[in-house]
């Protein structure tokens, strides 16, 4: 599932593709775009902002991307086979030397570079991005102390590049119930910078891991629905949480590792 690591690598293998390189191809097939031909032009970098993707095209022009559930981009040597369907591709953009394709982009709009902040300026602090800021994070997290903790991880206006994934291991491994309202986190700088160590962690491999065991049982509860606890041995419980009907997520937690705060 993309998170904050997924796009950062994405970004790095991206940007090392394309920067700086001259296009000799440029096929969006986005309906909207299907005319825009950036051929001859030169891609000036790539960047992540949370779980944004940014290919600028030499002063003028992004490419903005987000890959939602589905999406990702590969990087071919120019002629490669592809390892997706063509009719899953999104985006093509090719060098003399490689070919960068993006398939079942969720999201994907070109956009003038001086808009860039009306797209992603409303992110809070990005968890691998150089404008990272803690305090910042922690203090966008209060401005709503009633809400579920389970929510505001994963609400990108607070701190961006944590998904659903992530929000269920941080929860767990903070002891706290995902329904634990914010202003009721015990220890909730902690939280913060366990999220920053996490994704900084995992921004290097492909294989996410929370346990600190790579090989086996990578994640404490994602997943693990009706298995066992790996720390107390109680039954994980799966259920779905979310700001609307439409925005519910999956959510697993154990319920003795994490209980549920008890109302008078």
């Amino acid at each position: 599932m993309p998170e904050g690591d997924t796009v950062w690598r994405a970004a790095r293998d991206l940007d090392r593709a394309l920067r700086d390189q001259e296009l000799t191809r440029c096929d969006i097939r986005v309906p909207r775009y299907a005319t825009v031909d950036f051929t001859g032009k030169t891609v000036r970098n790539v960047v992540a902002r949370g779980k944004h993707l940014l290919i600028r095209v030499e002063d003028e022009w992004t490419i903005h991307s987000h890959l939602k559930m589905e999406g990702l981009w590969h990087v071919y040597p120019k002629g490669g086979r592809w390892r997706r369907p063509a009719f899953k591709a999104r985006c093509v953009l090719e060098t003399a030397a490689k070919s960068v394709v993006g398939f079942e982009l969720g999201f994907l709009r070109v956009i003038a570079q001086q808009e860039e902040d009306d797209a992603v300026g409303y992110l809070g602090p990005d968890l691998l991005g150089p404008d990272w800021d803690s305090g910042e994070a922690l203090r966008r997290l209060r401005a709503d102390p009633e809400r579920p903790i389970g929510l505001a991880l994963l609400d990108q206006r607070n701190l961006a590049g944590i998904g659903n994934v992530y929000r269920c291991e941080l929860c767990f491994l903070a002891g706290e119930h995902p329904l634990t309202p914010v202003g009721e986190i015990k220890n909730l700088p902690r939280m913060v910078e366990l999220a920053h160590r996490l994704l900084e962690t995992n921004k290097d491999r492909s294989t996410r891991v929370t346990t600190g065991n790579l090989l086996r049982d990578p994640l404490w509860v994602y997943g693990r629905t009706d298995r066992s606890c790996l720390r107390c041995g109680t039954r994980i419980i799966r259920s779905e949480l979310g700001d609307n009907e439409l925005e519910q997520r999956v959510l697993y937690h154990c319920p003795h590792c994490q209980p549920a705060k008890v109302t008078a």
